[in-house]
């Protein structure tokens, strides 16, 4: 798969699998803007990118705030011309970010817009602010961050549940408005990936979790002229978590 001269946008890209999607981006020819709201890791991550010959630029972007989001693509199309690829992975439950391990009914109300503003309204500030031009060029591939949480629901992550569940909807709302200009959308659904080692211990039908490669392969494989009759779908990429209940 190529991606010469193809410019990218990657949310939560200074660490996990944005960064790694980032990095496999820059070696197979793209020019990529990293996006993410730590700015010393965020600028870290470019400058390894730029250290291998490749062009990237860092930029400090929190995604609740629609401002730095419009900012971050205009300067993408101030810097390289164009949005070919949109990657969404900037998020988090909220209850591990926040440090609040509460159920749903005890958290306070600050930490459950925390989680709707992170994972829910910025992708979708995200996909507003780049669809206007990938309409504009008729191209543009853009793919969001699901989870089997939004499809299986979670009793400890309602409000995370809510939010990815939102994401499905609204990836094929997005592939609906695009198709006709061009503009494909998808979603990612993972099961457990090793981001972080306690994802280690959540169950699949194949006994392990998945490791952060395997779900930037497929990704990029959506974001590729080989998947260019893909648009609309969700993948779920779990070792078989939803297919049934665990025991």
């Amino acid at each position: 798969m190529s991606f010469r001269d193809k410019v990218a946008i990657v949310t939560g890209a200074a660490s996990g699998m944005g960064l790694l999607s980032a990095q496999e981006l820059s070696r197979d020819g793209a020019r990529v803007v990293l996006a993410d709201v730590n700015a010393e890791a965020v600028e870290a991550a470019a400058e390894g990118i730029r250290g291998n010959g490749n062009e990237a630029i860092g930029l400090t972007v929190d995604v609740r705030r629609y401002d730095q989001v419009k900012r971050a693509a205009d300067m993408a199309l101030t810097t390289f011309g164009r949005i070919d690829i949109l990657l969404n992975f900037a998020g988090g439950a909220e209850t591990r970010v926040c440090r609040c391990p509460k159920p749903f009914h005890e958290l306070p109300v600050e930490v459950i817009d925390w989680g709707l503003d992170v994972n829910l309204k910025g992708t979708v500030y995200f996909c507003h602010a780049v669809l206007g031009a990938m309409i504009r060029q008729k191209s543009g591939v853009i793919v969001n961050l699901g989870s089997v949480s939004g499809i299986e629901g979670a009793a400890g992550a309602v409000n995370y549940s809510a939010a990815k569940s939102g994401i499905i909807g609204l990836t094929k709302s997005l592939a609906l408005a695009g198709a006709p200009h061009g503009v494909r959308a998808c979603c990612v659904s993972p099961g457990p990936v090793l981001t972080r080692p306690a994802m280690a211990n959540m169950k699949t039908r194949l006994g392990r979790a998945a490791e952060p490669k395997e779900i930037v392969d497929l990704i990029l494989y959506l974001c590729s002229e080989k998947a260019a009759f893909i648009t609309g779908s969700n993948y779920i990429i779990d070792g078989g978590r939803t297919c049934g209940a665990m025991d």
